[in-house]
C-alpha cells in the first residue's frame, strides 16, 4: 500500500472514531435570550396575602412564569398541564431548585383563593399571584409580556382582549433567560430545565 493511500485511510480511520465517539449537540427546545429581560420589582400578592415580586423573590436557581387566568378555556390549561407533568419528570434534586409561578391576567376574578385551589389542580406548590391590574401589567411589560384589560360579554363570559402565552425562565438574578411557546411537551420542559439548571 501506498503512503498516500496509507494516510488517507488513517484519516479516514480518524473521522469514523470521532463520529462515533463525540457527544451529540445539544438540543434546547425554547429560545435563550441573548439579552435577557430583567424582571421588575414590583410587588403583586401570593395566595397566602404574602408579597412577592418577580424582582426580588425569584431566588431559586430557577423560576418558571407563565401569565394566564383561571377561566382561560384553551392555552392556559395546555401549559399548566404540560408544567405540572414536567416538574414531575424532573428528579427531586432538580425539582428542588425549581420555582413555578402563575401571573393571573384577570385578578377580579382570580382572587387568592380562586388561584389556590386552580393551582392545587396542578402542583400544590405552584405560586400564585394576584394585584390590581395596573401593577400586574407593568410587571408583564419588562418581560415582553403583553396583558390587555377584558371586557364583558353578553353571555356572562369575559374577552380578555389577550395576554402572551409563552412561558418564561427567570434565573436567580431575576432575569428572564429562555422561553417557550404554548406548544411546548412536558418532555421538553423538563429537558429544557434540565439543561438550564445544568449550567447554573
Amino acid at each position: 500500500m501506498s503512503v498516500r493511500r496509507l494516510a488517507a485511510l488513517v484519516v479516514l480511520l480518524g473521522l469514523v472514531v470521532s463520529a462515533c465517539t463525540s457527544e451529540p449537540e445539544e438540543s434546547f427546545t425554547g429560545s435563550r435570550l441573548k439579552n435577557p429581560y430583567q424582571a421588575a420589582d414590583i410587588a403583586l400578592t401570593d395566595t397566602s396575602g404574602a408579597p412577592y415580586s418577580l424582582g426580588a423573590d425569584t431566588t431559586k436557581p430557577l423560576t418558571i412564569v407563565f401569565f394566564g387566568y383561571t377561566k382561560c378555556p384553551d392555552f392556559c390549561p395546555m401549559v399548566m398541564n404540560n408544567l405540572a407533568a414536567a416538574m414531575n419528570r424532573l428528579d427531586a434534586a432538580d425539582r428542588r431548585r425549581v420555582d413555578v409561578v402563575f401571573v393571573t391576567t384577570d385578578p377580579a376574578r382570580d382572587d387568592q383563593r380562586t388561584l389556590r385551589a386552580y393551582l392545587d389542580g396542578y402542583d400544590k406548590e405552584f405560586i400564585g399571584l394576584t394585584g390590581d391590574l395596573e401593577s400586574i401589567i407593568e410587571v408583564g411589560d419588562p418581560l415582553h409580556v403583553y396583558v390587555n384589560d377584558g371586557v364583558k360579554l353578553p353571555s356572562g363570559g369575559y374577552d380578555l382582549g389577550g395576554h402572551s402565552t409563552f412561558t418564561l425562565a427567570l434565573d436567580s438574578d431575576h432575569q428572564a433567560v429562555a422561553l417557550w411557546n404554548q406548544e411546548t411537551s412536558s418532555a421538553e420542559f423538563a429537558a429544557d430545565i434540565h439543561t438550564l439548571l445544568t449550567e447554573d
